[in-house]
């Protein structure tokens, strides 16, 4: 999280290497690290169907575990939250999948969600069901015209911002958007001159904290979402990576609300067995845990005293509430450091925390649905793994605007810190890789520069 390694005065070794290390090593294989890290951590349902997918249809695990947390978060919807350092927190996120043609972006994001896709299939017919029954009884007199039936529902795939918009009022707990594509609607966010797209953008703004939506039409009927909780997840071809930064996206913040992907694993072998049943089975179950669970609370169809839906505040522990409020202040000063792209990113990597630890609490209690016991070090330190995965995945996605630092640049940084510290010109030469007696020559010409 810094701009070059020479502003910073270190004592320790092991501290230098691990600075080192950020530069050196490429922020592709700190990803791969941070991903293997984080399915070690995950429950097994979960990272079985990472691997098998891996394995058997060569979907890169990345695509997978970002697919799979946006389905946890769009079942959970404003049911849960927690409370701490003065914020409510809930748990919607929005995942950006960056990649190139055929490389299964759209089967990961299927297999994830195929538990939603099955409820709202299942919503759907009874949908169509009651509204017959409706149109029968009205035929017959015996209800009222005005009379609706309500078609429960947790994705939209192609929809314009004003279907978004209603099917969120008539879905209060949650509304996700499920693209393939996101480059046609980051292309109208990205147009000055287009309407529908300004409004897309505002929805996702004021969506990511959960703020009122007050939808106002002249000749159609007017509305109000109390609280907002929308999802997202869509791919993206890293070729159209420029217009994600293009004409306000960047200026307005949506950008730095994305969670960025990259293809970072890659399966070249074809399997010739069959992708377990029991893998899609159990992670099921886990999903359709949480929404039994967020049914039953959503069902009862009540406000409390705050005017807001019912939800279960979810407790924390005070040493890792403590653990979160030194993860934040570490960002926060590393973002005074920034000048880059990367300062605002990490303004919202503050919010992204506090939504991650809840969400990683669900996943994880999703097994035996002990959702109200109060969230673990673990879950914090896995979330706060995630973020930090995320935060990678976004330098890696920069270097599509930015040009790299060359290998001249990056030994320079690395020799002047090692001057700055008085480090062995023995131990610069392991880190670099580079021999003695280059190392020498060029500590002796940066001196004479300094």
């Amino acid at each position: 999280m810094q701009d070059t390694l020479t502003k910073y005065k270190i004592s320790d070794l092991n501290h230098i290497e691990q600075k080192i290390n950020n530069i050196v090593y490429d922020d592709i294989d700190i990803a791969i690290k941070q991903l293997d890290g984080i399915l070690s951590k995950m429950p097994v349902q979960i990272t079985r169907l990472i691997n098998d997918s891996f394995n058997y249809k060569r979907v890169p695990k990345e695509y997978s575990l970002s697919s799979i947390l946006f389905a946890f978060s769009n079942a959970s919807g404003l049911a849960f939250n927690t409370h701490y350092l003065e914020y409510t927190n809930y748990p919607n996120l929005y995942f950006a999948i960056v990649g190139s043609r055929g490389d299964a972006k759209s089967e990961a994001m299927r297999i994830a969600t195929n538990p939603l896709k099955i409820y709202d299939d299942k919503e759907y017919d009874n949908f169509k069901i009651k509204d017959i029954e409706l149109k029968k009884s009205i035929a017959k007199q015996e209800e009222l015209s005005t009379n609706k039936v309500i078609r429960n529902q947790l994705l939209l795939q192609n929809a314009t911002i004003e279907a978004m918009h209603y099917t969120h009022y008539e879905n209060p707990y949650s509304i996700g958007l499920y693209t393939d594509e996101l480059d046609s609607l980051i292309e109208k966010m990205a147009n000055k001159n287009s309407q529908e797209g300004n409004l897309w953008r505002i929805f996702f703004l004021q969506g990511y904290t959960n703020t009122e939506i007050d939808v106002r039409r002249k000749v159609a009927d007017s509305f109000r979402i109390k609280q907002s909780y929308p999802t997202l997840l869509g791919s993206i071809q890293h070729q159209f990576i420029p217009k994600l930064f293009a004409n306000g996206n960047l200026e307005s913040g949506f950008i730095d609300r994305l969670l960025f992907v990259n293809n970072l694993t890659k399966n070249n072998k074809l399997s010739n067995k069959t992708f377990p049943k029991s893998t899609l089975t159990n992670y099921s179950s886990l999903l359709q845990n949480l929404l039994n669970h967020r049914d039953s609370i959503e069902n009862q169809e009540q406000f409390n005293n705050e005017n807001k839906l019912d939800s279960i505040r979810i407790e924390i522990e005070t040493k890792e509430i403590k653990k979160i409020r030194d993860y934040v202040q570490n960002v926060i000063n590393e973002q005074i450091k920034s000048s880059d792209y990367t300062n605002e990113y990490m303004a919202k990597m503050q919010i992204s925390i506090h939504k991650l630890v809840l969400l990683v609490h669900l996943i994880k209690k999703s097994s035996n649905c002990n959702y109200q016991s109060k969230i673990s070090a673990n879950t914090v330190d896995l979330a706060i793994l995630i973020n930090e995965f995320y935060f990678t995945n976004f330098k890696i996605v920069l270097k599509y605007q930015n040009k790299p630092k060359n290998e001249k640049a990056v030994f320079s940084e690395i020799l002047k810190l090692g001057l700055n510290n008085k480090i062995p010109q023995k131990t610069l030469a392991k880190l670099t890789g580079l021999s003695t007696g280059e190392v020498s020559k060029r500590c002796t010409k940066l001196r004479k520069i300094n």
